[in-house]
């Protein structure tokens, strides 16, 4: 549960941050909406673009036969464009993130967006492992002065085991056996 929270929780920051330089980089308003926004862009790149880009690859998939290792390049460049606008429109439509003014404003507003979240995506792939090993940190010693605040370790056990657990969460285990 814990790397789940970590993940989660980091993506989350970074998704509101790149929310922000949709917001100031494009036609895109994104202003207080990029908090509840980065919530929604966060559940959506969790749950809902690994299935957006595994059914686009499956279509894609069908005619790999008859490309070239440029075309395939391309295609799989085109598939993460599609899967971008995919979760932007999805996000502009679940959030206060609004998109219009001109038809030149409301184009842009569609267009740049998902090419500034592939880049955002592509950087936190590169930088993740840090990022949730910082945020794991921080939740251990929150974690820990939560348990330090509660009730101490049974004696005889080794505080600091590598098991992920909490001392609350150990002491629920051994409650139950």
């Amino acid at each position: 549960m814990k790397k789940w929270v970590v993940r989660f929780a980091s993506l989350l920051v970074f998704n509101v941050v790149v929310l922000l330089l949709i917001g100031w980089l494009t036609p895109a308003r994104v202003g207080w909406a990029a908090l509840w926004a980065g919530v929604v862009l966060t559940v959506l790149v969790v749950c809902v673009k690994p299935l957006i880009a595994a059914w686009f690859a499956s279509m894609a998939a069908k005619s790999a036969s008859q490309r070239t290792k440029a075309g395939e390049k391309l295609v799989e460049l085109l598939l993460a464009l599609a899967v971008a606008l995919a979760v932007w429109i999805a996000t502009v439509l679940l959030t206060g993130v609004r998109v219009g003014g001109t038809p030149l404003g409301w184009f842009w507003g569609y267009v740049l967006p998902p090419v500034i979240l592939l880049v955002g995506w592509a950087v936190y792939d590169v930088i993740d492992d840090r990022v949730e090993a910082r945020a794991g940190a921080l939740y251990d010693n929150i974690a820990s002065r939560s348990a330090a605040a509660g009730t101490p370790a049974p004696p005889g056990r080794p505080r600091e085991l590598d098991d992920g657990l909490t001392d609350e969460q150990r002491k629920m285990l051994d409650d139950l056996g």
